[in-house]
C-alpha cells in the first residue's frame, strides 16, 4: 500500500489484500506506539465485504479514531469495493460508538466516492490526486493527446542530455544493492532541497523497513537516470495491482538545467505505459510538473464525523482554521498538523 513526501501518500494508496495488510504492519510496527487497534470486518449476509483499519488516537479532552497509515500515506480509507460504500460507511460510523470515540478523522479519502455525504460528516479539506491514464494507445496515445510544447519538451530534453553526455537509466527492483540504492535516493532527495528537512526523510526509517517488504512482492519501482557514471535523479514509486504510482524523488541541482527529474519522470511513466499499466498516479499535490502529465484529478478530501457535543461544537473551528487565507490560516494549518500528528 503505497504509503508521500509526504505521502503512505506522499504515503501508501489503499490497495487491497497482502498489500495493504503489508504497508499498514510496516506502519504500525513504526508509529503504533502501543495504542488501542480497532480494526473492524464489515460484512453482508455472514461474508466480509472490507476492513475498517482504525486506531485509537488521543488528542487532549478528545477520543480520535484514525486510519493506519496517514502521515507517510496519500490516499486512505476503507479496504473493500468502492461499490460497497454505503455499507463501509456505515461501518465507520458504527465505529465511534462502538469503541467510544468522540471524532472519527477520516483523511485523503478518494473524493470520486463521496465520502462526505456517505458519512455524514464535515469536509474539511480537498487535495489535488493527480494520474495519467492511458488509453488503448498506450504511451504514444497519450502524447498524441497532450500539447504540441509538450510533447517537444518530453523528446528534445531527453536528446539533449544524451546529445552531450554519456547517460542511461538504471531500473531497480530491489533485490540486489537495495540498502545502496536507499542511500543515493535519499541523497539526492535531501539535495533538491538543500538539506532541508522533508517529510519524506523525517519518515526515512519507515521507508527503509518497508522498501525490502515492497521489493520482496514485486511491487517496488526505483529508477535512477546516471550521467557520465554518476546517479543525478531518482524515482521512488510502486506497482501494484495494474496501477503505478509515484511516490518521491530526488535529483542533483548541479543539473537542473538538462531538467533531470522532468526526463527521468517521463522515462518512469513511459516505461509503465509500454508495461500495460493502465494508470499512472502522481499521488497528493498539485505541483506544477504532476498537472504536466496528468489528465485527471479525482482528488481527495478529508472528513469528521463527531459524536457528541464537545466533538460537533470543534468542528466549525477546525475547518475554519484549515481554509483561512493569510499568515492566520498558514499558522493555524501548520498548528493543525502539529496536533494531529502522530
Amino acid at each position: 500500500m503505497p504509503v508521500r513526501q509526504t505521502r503512505w501518500g506522499r504515503g501508501y494508496i489503499n490497495p487491497p489484500g497482502e498489500c495493504c495488510c503489508s504497508a499498514a504492519s510496516t506502519w504500525w510496527d513504526r508509529y503504533g506506539q502501543g495504542r488501542p487497534l480497532c480494526l473492524t470486518v464489515v460484512r453482508r449476509a455472514g461474508q466480509p465485504v472490507g476492513l475498517l483499519p482504525l486506531y485509537r488516537w488521543r488528542s487532549g479532552p478528545l477520543e480520535v479514531l484514525r486510519f493506519l497509515g496517514h502521515g507517510p500515506a496519500d490516499e486512505l480509507g476503507p479496504v473493500g469495493d468502492p461499490d460497497d460504500g454505503v455499507l463501509l460507511a456505515g461501518g465507520l460510523r458504527r465505529s465511534l460508538h462502538r469503541f467510544g470515540a468522540d471524532l472519527l478523522l477520516a483523511e485523503q479519502l478518494p473524493r470520486s466516492q463521496d465520502w462526505g455525504a456517505l458519512l455524514g460528516g464535515r469536509r474539511l479539506a480537498e487535495e489535488a490526486s493527480p494520474v495519467v491514464r492511458f488509453g488503448p494507445g498506450g504511451w504514444d496515445g497519450y502524447l498524441t493527446a497532450r500539447s504540441a510544447n509538450f510533447r517537444e519538451q518530453v523528446r528534445r530534453r531527453a536528446r539533449k542530455l544524451a546529445r552531450e553526455h554519456r547517460a542511461g537509466y538504471r531500473f531497480s527492483d530491489g533485490t540486489r544493492d537495495l540498502d545502496r540504492d536507499l542511500d543515493i535516493l535519499f541523497r539526492l532527495h535531501a539535495a533538491r532541497w538543500s538539506g532541508a528537512t522533508t517529510n519524506f526523510l523525517a519518515d526515512e526509517a519507515f521507508h527503509r523497513a518497508f522498501a525490502p517488504v515492497a521489493a520482496g512482492q514485486g511491487w517496488l519501482r526505483l529508477w535512477f537516470l546516471e550521467v557520465d557514471g554518476e546517479a543525478v535523479a531518482a524515482l521512488y514509486g510502486f506497482r501494484f495491482a495494474g496501477i503505478e504510482s509515484y511516490y518521491q524523488a530526488g535529483r542533483d541541482p548541479a543539473w537542473n538545467h538538462h531538467r533531470v527529474g522532468f526526463v527521468l519522470l517521463a522515462h518512469a511513466i513511459r516505461e509503465a505505459a509500454q508495461d500495460g499499466v493502465a494508470e499512472y498516479r502522481l499521488l497528493r499535490g498539485a505541483e506544477d510538473y504532476k498537472l504536466r502529465f496528468a489528465v485527471a484529478d479525482p482528488g481527495l478530501e478529508t472528513v469528521a464525523v463527531a459524536r457528541g457535543p464537545l466533538a460537533r461544537a470543534a468542528l466549525p473551528a477546525l475547518a475554519a482554521a484549515r481554509v483561512a487565507p493569510g499568515p492566520l490560516g498558514r499558522l493555524a494549518r501548520r498548528a493543525g498538523a502539529g496536533v494531529l500528528s502522530r
